[in-house]
């Protein structure tokens, strides 16, 4: 991979997770000084960035947010996930209210904050580990809890806080948007 293939790719990531353009024309100019380097030294492109540069671009820009902005974006997309659940439970049952039980809280609790976690430390989770995360620590923690608290309900939910838990993340939702819809647009003039 050469160089500026290199700046290409991280350039397309940092634009799709949303890097302000100041942020990345510095990342950019350190990256390329940082290139041009290692080629005077005789080293290769991926001596500087590692096998994966598309991890190495995603490591880049979580280490250029802030904590509490990527806190608040987790927490926000987080909710956004569980408001679409239970909105998709009333779509399914054509009801207004929800009955809410012990194991099923449990259930998306314990995959939401893992996944909160995990998003905060490492960042973006592919849909196989999603998968695997539901059933290595979900599962157990629905069953365990369905024995020891039963099929008792807890609350009932009204279809009003549905989307209510969809609109902290709506921002975020249409940033991202915007940024895959410019980065598609810039990867194309790129070619």
């Amino acid at each position: 991979m050469t160089n500026e293939q290199i700046l290409a790719a991280c350039r397309s990531n940092w634009g799709y997770r949303g890097v302000a353009e100041a942020d990345m024309r510095e990342m950019l100019d350190e990256l390329s000084a940082h290139l041009e380097d290692a080629e005077a030294a005789g080293r290769t492109g991926q001596d500087v960035v590692g096998p994966d540069v598309r991890a190495f671009a995603a490591a880049w820009a979580r280490e250029r947010a802030p904590f509490t902005h990527r806190a608040l974006r987790t927490t926000a997309m987080a909710c956004y996930v569980l408001g679409w659940l239970p909105l998709l439970t009333f779509l399914v049952r054509r009801t207004t209210e929800m009955d809410v039980r012990a194991h099923y809280l449990a259930f998306w609790v314990a995959i939401g904050a893992v996944t909160v976690a995990w998003e905060l430390r490492r960042g973006t989770m592919r849909m196989r580990h999603q998968w695997l995360l539901s059933l290595a620590v979900g599962l157990p923690v629905l069953i365990l809890v369905k024995r020891l608290a039963g099929e008792r309900v807890l609350f009932t939910l009204p279809l009003w806080v549905a989307p209510l838990l969809l609109l902290p993340a709506l921002p975020y939702v249409y940033a991202d948007m915007r940024a895959r819809r410019n980065a598609k647009g810039g990867s194309t003039q790129a070619l």
